[in-house]
């Protein structure tokens, strides 16, 4: 056992692929792949594209997993396999003694080693030496770069706020279920160059062992558009029976949901997301928000939501809305084909309900009440300036 790396090398998806007689079996069999990791994130297809469930564990548990080889073994009882004998070994006979663990303790956190590995901390290896810089006092944004790229939050932005307008006739991009995490919303593991988001690195000759991950790309907006709603188990309720970030497009057939965002986009038409309880539940993740904001989406109305995640929603001009009335996507009987209408927002108070317009794929239409989650006044104030980072820039530029 080696260990791969400190932070997030395994919780983040960076630890590498299955070996592919492994990735083969998983997928062409439709198995349910498991990883014992001792890290702090369990989301499913985090740690591996191939592996849905996640059990996160103390070290020495995840080296007895390992050497069990399956989760079926109760470790507490059942021997983890046989000596070169082949007598039974229990965990009791492998598990180290609190001395044990004190000594190897004593004899290697020293402070000599952390004097000797942070004296040079800034001054890092040879191929961070090796990085060519500029002599500019600004980043010049060079447009080959696949990892970092100039965001688009303030194209047009104005010297003055706005004010909060209607929603008219915004179309759905998703409708999802209970506990859609952030990790739905926006991975953070790795990804193929079947995705969107692989696409586009495979449009820029960049090859698939060098894909990395959606979080070590994530100063690209390009790549974290593409990856937003794209967890490989997501499921969007407008299809039936289809994993991953798919969606209707304008023209009403299957298709990725940053490519339909983007025809949406283009037609100058405004989109919602529909959402259970628990919406954005997880890690906080602000390309959660970021993403969703950046394809277009106006509001998400779900049951109820995560508590930062709403937060982060509205610091970037996404506003939460909940039902009301005991009303949910399923009572409502909420398909995806719908056009949605919320009025009241150019006068909007904070937690204020307002009139929803719901246009059903038949012609008829539902009235419903939405709770507008803009908790306070100052969430307002970002609401009109476009989100937290407008607000922060014309303050900026008043203040200098």
């Amino acid at each position: 056992f080696n260990l791969v790396g400190y932070g997030c090398t395994t919780c983040i998806g960076n630890s590498g692929p299955l070996a592919p007689e492994i990735s083969k079996c998983i997928n062409d069999s439709d198995l349910i792949g498991v990883s014992v990791l001792s890290g702090n994130r369990n989301f499913e297809g985090r740690i591996s594209p191939d592996v849905r469930a996640n059990y996160l564990a103390s070290p020495p548990l995840v080296v007895a997993y390992a050497l069990a080889g399956d989760m079926n073994v109760d470790v507490t009882k059942d021997p983890l396999g046989t000596d070169k004998d082949g007598n039974p070994v229990y965990l009791k006979d492998i598990w180290p003694t609190s001395k044990e663990i004190a000594d190897l303790v004593q004899k290697t956190v020293t402070r000599d080693a952390f004097q000797s590995k942070y004296a040079d901390v800034f001054k890092g290896d040879e191929k961070w030496q090796a990085v060519e810089t500029s002599e500019g006092e600004t980043y010049d944004w060079p447009p080959q770069s696949t990892y970092v790229q100039n965001p688009p939050y303030f194209q047009g932005m104005s010297k003055d706020p706005g004010t909060i307008s209607n929603i008219e006739g915004a179309r759905v991009l998703a409708v999802l279920g209970d506990m859609v995490t952030t990790d739905h919303i926006s991975p953070a593991g790795s990804f193929k160059e079947t995705t969107p988001a692989g696409q586009y690195l495979i449009d820029r000759q960049v090859p698939v062992r060098e894909f990395n991950s959606y979080g070590s790309r994530r100063g690209n907006h390009e790549v974290m558009m593409r990856g937003t709603f794209a967890n490989i188990r997501i499921k969007n309720e407008m299809l039936d029976g289809v994993e991953g970030g798919y969606t209707k497009g304008p023209d009403g057939q299957q298709t990725a949901i940053y490519d339909a965002a983007m025809a949406y986009q283009a037609q100058g038409t405004p989109l919602v997301v529909f959402g259970g309880e628990q919406y954005g539940a997880g890690s906080s993740r602000d390309w959660a928000a970021k993403g969703t904001a950046l394809l277009g989406v106006k509001a998400v109305i779900a049951e109820n939501f995560e508590r930062i995640h709403r937060s982060n929603l509205v610091g970037m001009g996404v506003i939460p809305f909940e039902f009301t009335g005991g009303d949910t996507r399923k009572t409502l009987g909420l398909t995806g084909e719908e056009e949605v209408s919320i009025h009241g927002l150019d006068t909007i108070k904070p937690q204020q309900e307002v009139p929803c317009t719901i246009k059903m794929a038949d012609g008829s239409t539902k009235e419903i009440t939405l709770k507008c989650r803009i908790d306070t006044a100052i969430e307002i104030e970002y609401i009109e300036h476009g989100g937290v980072l407008h607000y922060v820039l014309r303050n900026l530029a008043k203040s200098a």
